[in-house]
């Protein structure tokens, strides 16, 4: 592995900075799909999505040997779930093994805290990110809460630990 991961707080600057990049380039590959919402809606999906601090268990940072923030996840706790949000890969990190290794950290941290499975949601505009949690062993469950009402078509996933 050319990079290393570190573990963060929350409100790492690096991981605050990646976490912008990962909302543009969401709302880039979204835009379209939302275009038809109803009022209020984009205000309903954007508290449904959001991490609040309390509820993060871990952050983790893939870092180049110079440094470099390469990528980014968390994990929290979602009630009595354990969920792996906000994964990002830069685009110069790709096919470096990065997103392999940002998961396999919540993966590890999630058992060591006792959990039975690692959630995720996705959606039909992310190929990349559904390829990488397929090889990753997660495999399809139903849309849950909080995503039901504002993104029922997400795709959501489950690896059992």
């Amino acid at each position: 592995m050319d990079f290393m991961l570190e573990r963060v707080d929350v409100d790492d600057p690096r991981a605050v900075a990646l976490r912008g990049i990962l909302d543009l380039d969401l709302d880039d590959r979204y835009r379209d799909a939302d275009a038809d919402d109803p009022p209020g809606m984009a205000e309903e999906r954007a508290e449904a999505l959001a991490v609040h601090e309390d509820e993060v268990v871990a952050t983790f940072l893939a870092l180049d040997v110079d440094g470099t923030a390469l990528g980014h996840v968390m994990l929290r706790r979602l009630g009595e779930e354990w969920e792996l949000k906000r994964l990002i890969v830069t685009a110069a990190a790709r096919r470096r093994g990065v997103g392999r290794a940002l998961t396999g950290a919540v993966v590890a941290r999630a058992r060591e805290g006792g959990a039975r499975r690692v959630i995720l949601q996705s959606g039909r505009m992310q190929p990349e990110s559904l390829a990488l949690y397929a090889g990753a062993g997660f495999t399809p469950i139903p849309v849950y809460e909080p995503y039901v009402a504002t993104m029922p078509d997400s795709l959501c996933f489950e690896r059992v630990l």
